[in-house]
């Protein structure tokens, strides 16, 4: 099916565009997909050496952190191992011992270096508050120590607040990190780090039979080491090893979060506190994995590399990332893209061109027989291809096409003079036929119109005749009842006074049913009416059709002017419309009745009611044909109620339409009705 569908396209296709498409498919696919290949090649290969090259800066990155703690540790285990320390000891010199630990802290640029006895007393604690060496220290805090070996131990750990206080309080300073909120990190309860990310060696001083005499400890804290994270940043990208203008930048993590890093937030401000993104932390922290990609590095991208750090434990405690700036390279490679996208789209120009102007040589003779043709077609007998500079065979063919023109040209003279009569004849009987046709639809009009205007008539009569004999009854019976109950009429006078009204009313819409009958005969008498008034009034005789269903009224009575018109009449079509407005809600609803003034009107004031429902609203076919007689859309109707409202409305200047009031701009189903009274 789809085959066929482009071989139809194809056949539908001009000479002209059949041979640019012939001439041009080989640039329009062969040189693209070439130039696609090259640029996805390119970008991936170039991708792949930024990758390849954040991967050895992490190498070298991680060999010189691993150094500086095997330095940690090393130089724990020489000063474990010094004569001097261990003579110290023995003559119980105070202040010797205080003078070879700083000694050695501020010679290996450790953080700090304390002794411990065997038991786990204090000897010695560099800075410590307490200097009277007679404090233990806190197995439960630093549980790494006494394990009874005899061996010593470098590792990296993450300590709480406590632990560090306990080995240096002087680094208080250095914990307790504020976070600061990063997007795309993962949801984090914690407003400071609190915990240490420490290079920790602990080794013994042995006695000469090999019992442990004492125990050193000495570590580097790696929170808020600037000059360790300035010196592994510079190790790995010393000053113009990045082309471009690139910066290079290293961090150091405690779990997610950066406690050292030359990694900027502002000018002179370090993103010390910020945090990893969540993709990054479940892939390095949670999985274990390296990291080689790009990735969103507080405020720029970079390419990035990270991988865990391991504690004792061999747990994942915290990360190494090293990567440099990738906007400069970045816009190397879509500069060398687009050269290539620029060469290719040079040689796709000159090579369409030549291909053009080839096809072109074949194509022009075609289109100029074919524009003849048209121009034939469209009328133009005398239009000829002419001399062509080919002299091939597209030539004759078009000196053929020529003379073949000018054959028909002289068959197609004879014909039009025959057609030119016939049509005269035709477009006679046409004009006699079309003026017996209007005559007749409107014969038909009329007589459709007498005929429903007859059977109106007929009716109007019959029920005029049929219901004033009850109605005389009535009035009849309700004299001789007010006669009878004389001064006991009083206690339901209300009663018989609105059956009065009824009877009056009754009367009355017989008066005009009669109307239409003979209209001429009937006019009813004019009042100012206000339409609030008459509305209340209306809602009461339809009171007991509200009660039997479940309908809420909302009432919005605004209109202030009286209007002149018959308030009888005026009540019929309102009760008409209410009655239309109930049962066009069977399952119930909500009835909004509405009065306004109309300040723009045709006598320049004016007041509009309008009744809607909620019901299935009209349809366009309904409304085209609501105000007709005889048209209705209930089982048991007749089609005359809206019929008979509109006469009685139009004879005092007043109107009425029908509208959804979704085309009013209401956002509800349902009709609104609106009258207009002048």
């Amino acid at each position: 099916m789809m085959f066929n569908a482009w071989q139809q396209r194809w056949l539908a296709l001009s000479v002209r565009h059949k041979l640019m498409v012939l001439a041009l498919l080989p640039l329009v696919l062969v040189l693209p997909l070439l130039m696609t290949a090259l640029v996805l090649w390119g970008n991936a290969a170039y991708d792949q050496l930024l990758i390849t090259k954040v991967r050895s800066d992490l190498a070298v990155a991680r060999g010189y952190f691993l150094q500086v703690q095997s330095e940690v540790g090393n130089s724990t285990q020489a000063t474990a191992n010094s004569h001097v320390l261990y003579q110290a000891m023995a003559s119980q010199n105070t202040h010797l011992i205080e003078q070879t630990l700083q000694k050695a802290q501020h010679t290996h640029g450790l953080d700090f270096v304390n002794l411990y006895a065997a038991n786990g007393q204090i000897l010695s604690a560099h800075q410590s508050q307490n200097k009277s060496y007679s404090r233990f220290i806190d197995k439960a805090l630093n549980p790494f120590l006494f394990k009874n070996q005899q061996v010593g131990a470098n590792h990296l750990m993450r300590l709480s607040q406590a632990q560090v206080l306990q080995l240096a309080p002087h680094l208080a300073a250095r914990l307790n990190i504020p976070l600061v909120a990063t997007p795309n990190a993962a949801p984090t309860s914690r407003s400071h780090e609190d915990q240490g990310l420490m290079m920790l060696a602990n080794y013994p001083i042995l006695r000469d039979d090999g019992q442990v005499l004492a125990w050193v400890q000495a570590g580097v804290l790696v929170n808020q080491n600037l000059p360790l994270i300035d010196h592994i940043n510079q190790i790995v990208y010393p000053v113009g090893s990045l082309p471009l203008g690139s910066l290079g930048t290293a961090t150091l993590f405690l779990d997610d979060v950066r406690v050292t890093t030359n990694v900027r937030l502002f000018q002179n401000q370090r993103a010390i506190g910020t945090r990893v993104s969540q993709a990054v932390r479940e892939a390095v922290l949670t999985r274990g994995e390296t990291w080689l990609d790009r990735a969103f590095v507080v405020n720029d991208w970079y390419v990035s590399a990270y991988e865990p750090l391991l504690g004792a434990q061999q747990e994942r405690i915290g990360m190494l990332y090293v990567g440099y700036l990738e906007t400069p390279f970045r816009h190397v490679k879509t500069g060398l893209l687009g050269a290539v996208v620029g060469i290719f789209a040079l040689v796709m120009v000159l090579a369409a061109w030549l291909s053009l102007r080839w096809a072109r040589s074949i194509f022009q003779p075609v289109e100029s027989m074919n524009h003849t043709i048209e121009q034939v077609a469209a009328g133009h007998a005398g239009a000829r291809v002419g001399t062509l500079k080919q002299q091939d065979e597209l030539g004759a063919l078009a000196a053929h096409l020529d003379h073949l023109l000018d054959t028909v040209d002289d068959k197609t003279a004879h014909l039009q003079r025959w057609g030119q009569q016939l049509d005269l004849e035709v477009a006679a009987r046409t004009h006699a036929l079309e003026v017996s046709n209007q005559s007749l639809k409107q014969a038909q009009a009329q007589l459709v119109q007498s005929e429903k205007l007859a059977a109106i008539g007929q009716i109007t009569a019959s029920v005029a005749h049929e219901i004033n004999n009850p109605i005389a009854v009535m009035q009849g019976n309700l004299d001789l009842m007010r006669e009878t109950l004389a001064e006991h009429a009083q206690s339901v006078k209300p009663e018989l006074t609105l059956i009065d009204q009824q009877i009056e009313r009754m009367r009355l819409i017989v008066t005009q049913l009669l109307q239409y009958a003979k209209p001429n005969d009937f006019a009813g008498y004019v009042v100012p009416v206000d339409v609030n008034d008459a509305l209340a009034g209306s809602l009461v005789l339809v009171e007991h059709k509200l009660n039997h269903a479940r309908i809420t009224i909302e009432r919005s009575w605004q209109a202030s002017r009286p209007v002149n018109i018959n308030r009888q009449e005026l009540q019929q079509v309102l009760i008409n419309l209410l009655l239309n407005a109930l049962q066009a809600m069977p399952q119930g609803g909500t009835l909004t009745l509405r009065s306004f003034d109309q300040l723009h009107s045709a006598s320049g004031t004016g007041v509009v009611i309008q009744v809607c429902d909620t019901g299935c609203g009209l349809t366009e076919a309904d409304q085209n044909r609501l105000f007709k007689p005889f048209f209705t859309t209930k089982h048991e109707g007749h089609g005359l109620g809206l019929w008979v409202s509109v006469g009685l409305l139009e004879r005092y200047g007043s109107s009425i339409q029908a509208h959804n009031r979704r085309e009013l701009g209401e956002d509800s189903p349902g009709a609104v009705f609106s009258i207009k009274l002048e």
